[in-house]
């Protein structure tokens, strides 16, 4: 006789198979978040270390029972750090309006509007990609002496006016938008510049808060360029003062103010991510995403 079909057994035993994959894959992402917090409580731990306890540790300690603030007062006052803050805010803000500008216009130009040679030119702009980051730097650096623009903000900013990728991104996204829209405007006698204003950029402006935030972040924590570019401490900005407080200790190199300068450094950007995290994803898969 046929032995009649349990389904109540198939259906704990589909039951405990996804408990199985989900205590797997939690237990992964656990290992995995730990890995990645790690270096920040790290960082938050060295920071109130005081600095004589923090040196007399021939073993790293995990915690610490005496706390203090005093780091976060000599990362200040060994160095200028709230004018490295000043300059900072200066060449993140100049830099990102600048590049948002000719990204916007660029990335119009490749998606709606129609030339002689524009797809050669997007791949030659596209193959830009490929040349190595240490070789612009290179090229930057001679182009910037030639023009006498060392330790001035000019010098600092005009290497990171335009970004390829993000031209990319947002052509992309551009691209997304009906060509009957556009057309539509035309017959109303529309001009480009005003169907960009009226119509592009509201469509798109996930994908511009997303470059616009990601451009902060990147000049927020510029330090190569800074670094070659700078030797005047008129015009250092907070990756420079870092290295200042690391390298003017009491004798020897100062870690936990050096944290300190580096917790203070890393706030606004994390607020400025928790804020605007959901824009972040939103862009990206907006300007990957065809059709």
């Amino acid at each position: 006789m046929k032995k009649p079909y349990d389904y109540e057994m198939v259906e704990q035993s589909a039951l405990r198979r996804q408990k199985t994959r989900n205590a797997v894959i939690y237990s992964l992402l656990t290992v995995w978040a730990i890995m990645v917090l790690f270096p920040f409580y790290w960082m938050i731990l060295t920071s109130v270390k005081g600095y004589g306890a923090y040196n007399s540790e021939f073993v790293p300690q995990l915690y610490t029972l005496s706390p203090t603030l005093q780091n976060y007062a000599d990362a200040f006052t060994t160095v200028p750090l709230g004018r490295y803050f000043t300059n900072t805010i200066i060449f993140t803000v100049v830099t990102t309006a600048i590049m948002m500008v000719v990204t916007v216009l660029a990335a119009f130009a490749f998606a709606r509007l129609n030339f002689r040679g524009k797809n050669a030119a997007f791949v030659i702009f596209l193959s830009l990609m490929m040349i190595p980051n240490e070789l612009v730097v290179i090229t930057n650096f001679v182009t910037i002496t030639n023009m006498d623009l060392r330790n001035t903000f000019m010098g600092l900013i005009l290497p990171s006016v335009t970004s390829v990728f993000y031209i990319y991104l947002l052509k992309e996204n551009f691209a997304q938008i009906p060509d009957e829209l556009y057309y539509a405007a035309k017959v109303d006698a529309t001009s480009d510049f005003k169907y960009l204003w009226k119509v592009m950029i509201p469509i798109c402006r996930p994908t511009l808060v997303t470059i616009t935030i990601l451009k902060v972040i990147e000049c927020w924590n510029s330090y190569v360029w800074p670094r070659l570019i700078t030797d005047d401490a008129n015009y250092f900005l907070v990756s420079n003062g870092i290295q200042e407080i690391r390298e003017n200790g009491f004798g020897r190199e100062n870690i936990p103010a050096m944290m300190a300068a580096v917790v203070v450094i890393s706030v606004p950007l994390v607020v400025l991510f928790l804020i605007f995290h959901k824009k972040i994803m939103e862009g990206v898969a907006r300007g990957g995403t065809k059709g």
